[in-house]
């Protein structure tokens, strides 16, 4: 036992090796925290530890795992002897958390890809829904995928969209705040949620947000050079994006969900089929026999399905999960995370100061009661993307969960090759409930 002060009291206190914070105040009755179920985390400075962590009645002799129900935050300072018995504390405490940092782009899918998964019950990743993609990708990356992507995945929003963690606190009625998502990952119940399967060719990529282009994939990827503004570089591009407007040409071909088949065109070309294709009518990279193992996406055929079309020019295409893509933009009103549908927001070509007001009521989601958007639901997508109204030289970006996998010639500059190639066509199929993440009870 050690003897130290606990939010200005003396106690005594000990760390057992199964990872239990144990103290008695003088005169009191022994106290004790779960590590591993209960800590949020921890920082040292000089010979004081402050601990946050989630917690029940503190009155009694345990706060353990059965008081979740009604736990709390609270922040508990350790001062130490020394600044040196801070240290091995402190040490013997980030032994009993068990977690990984990143370090470079794709970091958090190679940890997920070469995790020891039957190790965990759980992922959960601080970060923005960059990081919990990287994780979904390589999950699936691996030959043990069907096991692997069962494992639930949590967010703790620390990054600048944090749609998919707004998009979970709102649906159960929840404050969006970091104290609701870790605890929604303490409490650990879960919910399904779709994956997108985005495909060409060979090339695949999963998604679990949104995939847009045109104004909002101009957006998020070119306001990247003013990543020193903070979050405020958004609404500053979105402004310099919409006084020098960009308009694209190209098609999308949808099916319809039950209810919204007279949206659009008939297809006037062939049947198409998505979902389980015949690799040798595709091109491009060979099929290895490892890559076969991994997951390939949804085996749904859409070949006798009623294809649909909208042409050109647009102002912006998303295809969108969840109902917010960001922490104050509800895209998508209507997305379920499980419903196996994708929705489609369309905004036609309209006058800037229609378009300036459609921005605006994203905040609530009213945007797309206007006759310059289209909103529906879809079943599987094909986008053509086409360059840009009055420059045929100059091509658009496709942005996928704050990623880039393609983009046309004359765009924001490179950061190395992109997945795919921007002009043949990109599909989109849904796997109904493929993943889980920890979400807080209600709907």
């Amino acid at each position: 036992m050690e003897r130290i002060q606990v939010n200005g009291q003396r106690a005594e206190a000990s760390l057992s090796a199964g990872g239990e914070l144990l103290w008695r105040i003088d005169g009191g009755v022994e106290q004790r925290l779960v590590i591993d179920s209960q800590v949020l985390g921890f920082a040292a400075e000089g010979k004081e530890i402050k601990i946050r962590s989630f917690v029940g009645d503190l009155e009694g002799p345990s706060c353990g795992r059965g008081d979740l129900e009604r736990s709390v935050m609270k922040e508990f300072v350790l001062e130490m002897p020394t600044e040196m018995v801070a240290e091995i504390w402190s040490q013997r405490l980030q032994g009993c958390i068990d977690s990984l940092e990143t370090e470079y782009q794709l970091h958090s899918q190679e940890l997920a890809y070469k995790l020891d998964i039957l190790m965990y019950d759980g992922i959960a990743c601080i970060s923005g829904d960059g990081v919990l993609v990287e994780v979904v990708n390589g999950l699936l990356q691996r030959e043990d995928w069907e096991t692997a992507i069962k494992v639930p995945l949590g967010i703790i929003p620390a990054g600048t969209g944090n749609g998919l963690a707004k998009s979970l606190m709102e649906s159960v009625g929840e404050m969006y705040s970091i104290e609701n998502a870790s605890f929604a990952v303490i409490r650990g119940h879960k919910r399904s949620l779709d994956v997108t399967c985005v495909l060409q060719g060979e090339k695949r990529f999963f998604s679990i947000l949104m995939l847009t282009w045109g104004l909002l994939a101009d957006v998020d990827i070119e306001s990247e050079r003013y990543r020193w503004m903070g979050r405020a570089r958004l609404d500053f591009y979105c402004f310099l994006r919409i006084m020098n407007l960009r308009k694209y040409y190209g098609n999308v071909k949808f099916v319809p969900a039950p209810g919204y088949e007279f949206h659009g065109e008939p297809k006037k070309e062939g049947t198409c089929c998505l979902g389980s294709i015949d690799n040798s009518e595709q091109g491009g990279d060979a099929v290895t026999e490892d890559s076969q193992k991994s997951y390939q996406g949804p085996t749904a055929s859409f070949k006798d399905s009623d294809w649909r079309s909208f042409d050109g020019p647009f102002i912006s295409i998303s295809l969108v999960n969840v109902p917010w893509v960001v922490e104050d933009v509800m895209q998508a009103p209507e997305a379920k995370f499980s419903d196996g549908f994708l929705d489609l927001v369309l905004i036609k070509d309209c006058p800037k100061s229609a378009l300036l007001s459609i921005l605006m009521k994203t905040k609530n989601g009213t945007h797309v009661q206007s006759p310059y958007v289209i909103y529906l639901k879809v079943k599987a997508v094909k986008l053509v993307p086409g360059n840009r109204v009055g420059h045929p030289k100059k091509g658009g970006i496709v942005d996928v969960d704050g990623e880039v996998i393609a983009r046309g010639e004359g765009t924001y500059v490179r950061n190395g090759g992109d997945l795919m190639a921007y002009g043949p066509p990109i599909q989109l199929t849904v796997d109904q409930g493929l993943a889980t993440v920890f979400s807080l009870p209600g709907e």
